[in-house]
């Protein structure tokens, strides 16, 4: 096995960047009314007229594009990796890529999500945050927990993206201390999400979201296995890919686990199927995979459509070439 698809988390994407991609493509296009009739309204208006880089809009536009990019890359083009995993957002578009979960719950279960989360930060741990910095290695990540162990202050390490790329959650009224010190060691501040992610102590709002939401959802054993950005496992069944998107309420993603495992398994070509400005890009992949971005603007690009579709032949000629060979005929 020589690739694998993955879907990255979701990060700011401005409607402009992704709207010819919604209009023009005709994949996008089908999924995009796909999920308008599951979800009774134009998802394309809505998005388009709805602020915020994290409305249900938002979020459902970025999973129906994620999920659209690799069906169109797949139809056009024959690229059908044979591993898949989600960072932290992308699960679920990788839960329906791998076949464990039909696109139109995936639309429910992206949409549904949302209304959850709302209510629940709402009422419990409305002063939790998460902050996002780079430039901190392990060691120095280490110290300032230390520090923070005794002042008595609570804080989760939410993700880990790369050796010195974290995401930690605190409580809001120590945000502004914990940036001068990432500042003190070196390091790089950057956004700060609200509602928070990835938490042990949001055990209320998965137990919620497993009892009243998952119910609803059919799962089936996936025809792609998915890694688990909880621990880099992969996943083959109905309920290990269940598991993955309802552990991802409450355990940390780990990016290098997920790396490790792809390595492990002989990928070395990775497609990013989705916006991405975060996970195709950071060291730890880019060190260890050809990267392909399955992006909007690619997908729009009629001259760099061809040059892909034109390298997918000849990868598929030297396949069938090679194939022969060691069944000891020649090609015609």
């Amino acid at each position: 096995m020589d690739s694998a698809i993955v879907f990255p988390g979701m990060g700011p994407c401005d409607f402009t960047t992704v709207a010819r991609f919604m209009l023009v493509n005709p994949v996008a296009r089908r999924l995009v009314a796909v999920a308008g009739d599951v979800l009774g309204y134009d998802l394309f208006e809505r998005y388009r007229e709805t602020s915020g880089d994290y409305s249900e809009y938002a979020q459902v536009a970025f999973f129906v594009n994620c999920v659209a990019l690799a069906t169109w890359a797949r139809e056009e083009f024959g690229i059908a990796p044979g591993l898949c995993a989600g960072a932290s957002f992308g699960g679920k578009a990788a839960a329906v890529h791998s076949g464990a979960l039909g696109f139109a719950d995936g639309v429910r279960l992206t949409a549904e999500l949302v209304r959850y989360e709302t209510e629940y930060f709402a009422a419990e741990h409305p002063d939790v945050v998460t902050q996002s910095f780079v430039r901190v290695p392990q060691e120095r990540l280490a110290e300032l927990l230390a520090e923070m162990d005794e002042r008595g202050e609570w804080y989760e390490i939410s993700c880990q993206v790369d050796d010195d790329f974290h995401m930690l959650s605190v409580r809001r009224d120590v945000l502004e201390e914990l940036r001068s010190r990432l500042r003190a060691q070196g390091g790089l501040p950057l956004y700060v999400m609200d509602p928070p992610l990835h938490c042990r102590a949001f055990g209320g709002l998965r137990d919620r979201v497993e009892a009243e939401l998952f119910p609803t959802l059919t799962f089936t054993d996936p025809a792609i296995p998915v890694v688990a950005d909880q621990d880099g496992g992969v996943r083959d069944t109905a309920a290990g890919v269940r598991d993955i998107l309802l552990d991802g309420i409450v355990r940390p993603v780990r990016w290098p686990a997920v790396v490790g495992t792809l390595r492990e398994r002989g990928v070395t070509k990775l497609y990013v199927s989705g916006p991405d400005q975060l996970w195709g890009r950071v060291g730890v992949t880019t060190r260890n995979f050809e990267v392909v971005a399955l992006d909007p603007r690619w997908a729009t690009r009629p001259l760099r459509r061809d040059r892909a579709a034109q390298e997918h032949r000849a990868a598929q000629r030297r396949a069938a070439q090679e194939n022969l060979a060691r069944a000891g005929a020649s090609p015609s």
